[in-house]
């Protein structure tokens, strides 16, 4: 959870900590008693006072309990959605894109350039960019996809600094020292502040990656390396949005991607959480088309496959010999140079010899155009297919799409015949979504047929189900102050929180049956003044153990919130639920699970009361 270096800051404190327990475990210890051991006293000193109150105005607690379960609605409303929390895996990936037609010399002039406007950072350890394919058969990026891998520095305290203002900014400062070595008075910069920017408290700008990397003809995209490789494998997207429009003409398709990618820059909702929004192009690429006169060819004794040697040999290159370095072959390959293949008057000065030694210009043999024509045809379920990559910054994928979708639907007018497809991280959100419907369902109703198999009563499963939405109210409440959004992550946390809430409500539960059982079978359980007092001692006298259970359970969980590293965050977002919800389920359960038991009870033993009043007219009961 922590790294080595870290943890050795603390090594004395560990060593102390293993030296106390050890001296627990070691040494024998003398049992207390629990009504006379001072745990168990001070937290009946604690709950004792609230037990009464709740006991008291018993209708009122119920009311108070479903109004703070309905509080929850509108924080639960301001949360964002996302797949996953975002994965630092302490490196970077820059994947610009570019437009269609960039030659080979032109693409490593921008690589270069992009290369050392990133090594400016001090955060940037090296920079590896690779433009186009790969040596091998499997890698399609075409010449426009440019792939920067940047590797940050391990060390961070090598990177740069931001002041954090602490409550005790005000303290003297001889008392400053302790309390900045367990809460610092700065942090380093975070890896999206580093691509996107951040601000001092005093309100200066430190621009970051995306606003110095700023090259004309580029559109930044700036992510992680293992997730876009995921990304690109599911989806084809390597922005954490994607947009595809499906359609069956080249002409409207590439309108429309531009139209969209206009919008989702401009729009109020959307345009100032856009980073880039980029529309391949559909067509916009150049072509060389060289059509051969038959007759013409003919005339001088050529054939089609003599000229088209030619054209081979002068554009794409022809291997004419191989050279021996040692035990090593390289072919050696001869074609024209990049300024004459390139020039349409000199293409057409091309001689092409004859049978008979004379030598044809290629002008004479063919017509040499330019026409454009779509630079790469992609296709998706048997239809035509352009997209549009979408980064962005400031606002979850959920949240931006919708708003983004409205503002599409406005301002866009689709043809019929085609069709507007979501796609990337919203993609995946929108199919763990479904699953969750099953999921969320299920893991419910096997909770329930367990706790049914243990209680053989739906009063108490019921009653014990509640400490669900109990936890809710602190689950939410706590993801809405830390500001996270709900993710699969945070659901996960979910469904493991109602299986902790089942346990500690079955514990709660526990001790109320068992005491009021003692009671009754003591000849205890006459009239409600009996029944409070059972209920008093199964809540109030066994408050230790509950809390232990909860408490153990909290601890373990707690150091999640601070983890670091890559998957951190991940991490926190499964925990926090876990710790806000533990905690006021266990809080409300201490409060709710009483009053309800008391009213099930007294509702069910209505009669026997009835009965021994009636028998001993003298006993006043008890309201």
């Amino acid at each position: 959870l922590m790294p080595l270096q870290q943890l050795g800051d603390y090594r004395w404190l560990l060593v102390g900590g293993w030296l106390v327990l050890s001296a627990i475990i070691v040494l024998p210890q003398k049992i207390i008693n629990e009504q006379r051991n001072p745990i168990s006293r001070f937290l009946e000193w604690i709950y004792n006072p609230a037990y009464a109150m709740v006991m008291r105005f018993r209708w009122l607690t119920l009311l108070a309990a479903v109004a703070l379960m309905a509080s929850t609605l509108w924080p639960l409303s301001q949360l964002g959605s996302e797949f996953m929390p975002p994965l630092e895996e302490g490196d970077l990936l820059y994947m610009p894109t570019t437009d269609p037609g960039l030659s080979a010399m032109k693409a490593r002039e921008l690589l270069e350039q992009t290369d050392k406007l990133i090594m400016q950072f001090p955060e940037v350890q090296t920079v590896f960019g690779k433009i186009g394919r790969a040596e091998t058969a499997t890698d399609p990026a075409p010449l426009t996809m440019i792939e920067t891998t940047i590797t940050l520095h391990r060390d961070q305290n090598k990177w740069r600094h931001v002041p954090v203002e602490r409550f005790w900014g005000h303290w003297p400062r001889f008392a400053q020292p302790l309390v900045s070595w367990i809460f610092p008075d700065s942090r380093p910069i975070t890896i999206e502040e580093l691509a996107y920017g951040y601000d001092w408290p005093d309100g200066t700008h430190f621009p970051g990656l995306n606003e110095v990397v700023q090259v004309p003809g580029l559109t930044n995209a700036w992510t992680m390396p293992i997730k876009t490789r995921i990304d690109m494998l599911s989806t084809g997207i390597k922005t954490p949005i994607g947009i595809k429009v499906m359609g069956p003409d080249l002409n409207t398709l590439s309108s429309l991607s531009g139209d969209i990618a206009d919008v989702v820059k401009t729009a109020d909702s959307v345009g100032p959480y856009t980073v880039s929004a980029f529309a391949e192009k559909s067509v916009g690429g150049n072509y060389l088309d060289i059509a051969i006169d038959r007759d013409e060819i003919a005339r001088y004794g050529l054939v089609i496959a003599d000229v088209q040697d030619v054209i081979m040999s002068a554009m794409g290159g022809m291997n004419v010999t191989h050279t021996v370095e040692g035990l090593e072959r390289y072919p050696v390959n001869v074609r024209y140079p990049h300024e004459l293949r390139d020039n349409l008057p000199a293409l057409r000065q091309t001689l092409v010899p004859t049978p008979t030694g004379a030598q044809v210009p290629l002008g004479q043999l063919a017509s040499i155009t330019i026409h454009n024509g779509p630079p790469m045809v992609k296709s998706e379920n048997a239809r035509l297919t352009s997209w549009v990559y979408v980064d962005i910054t400031g606002i979850d994928v959920g949240t931006y799409v919708k708003n983004a979708q409205r503002a599409v639907e406005q301002r866009v007018s689709i043809p019929p015949g085609y069709t507007v497809i979501w796609s990337g991280q919203y993609e995946y959100m929108q199919a763990a979504k479904k699953r969750l419907m099953v999921v969320v369902p299920l893991a419910g109703v096997l909770i329930v047929f367990l706790l049914y198999l243990a209680t053989r009563s739906w009063l108490r499963v019921c009653i014990i189900m509640l400490a669900v939405p109990f936890s809710l109210v602190g689950a939410i409440w706590l993801l809405y102050f830390l500001d996270y959004n709900l993710s699969l992550a945070v659901w996960v946390g979910v469904i493991a929180l109602a299986g902790l809430d089942a346990e500690t409500g079955l514990v709660m539960l526990l001790y109320l049956d068992n005491s009021f059982e003692r009671f009754r079978s003591e000849g205890r359980m006459r009239n409600a003044d009996d029944l409070w007092h059972a209920i008093h001692d199964g809540a109030v006298k066994r408050i230790r153990p509950k809390t232990m259970t909860v408490c153990s359970t909290f601890v373990g969980l707690l150091p999640l919130l601070w983890a670091s590293g890559a998957g951190a965050d991940t991490m926190r977002r499964l925990a926090v639920p876990m710790i806000g919800g533990l905690t006021t389920s266990f809080i409300l359960e201490l409060l709710i699970y009483p009053v309800i038991f008391y009213l099930a009870k007294r509702v069910a033993l209505h009669s026997a009361f009835r009965r021994h009043q009636e028998c001993n007219p003298a006993l006043e009961v008890a309201a």
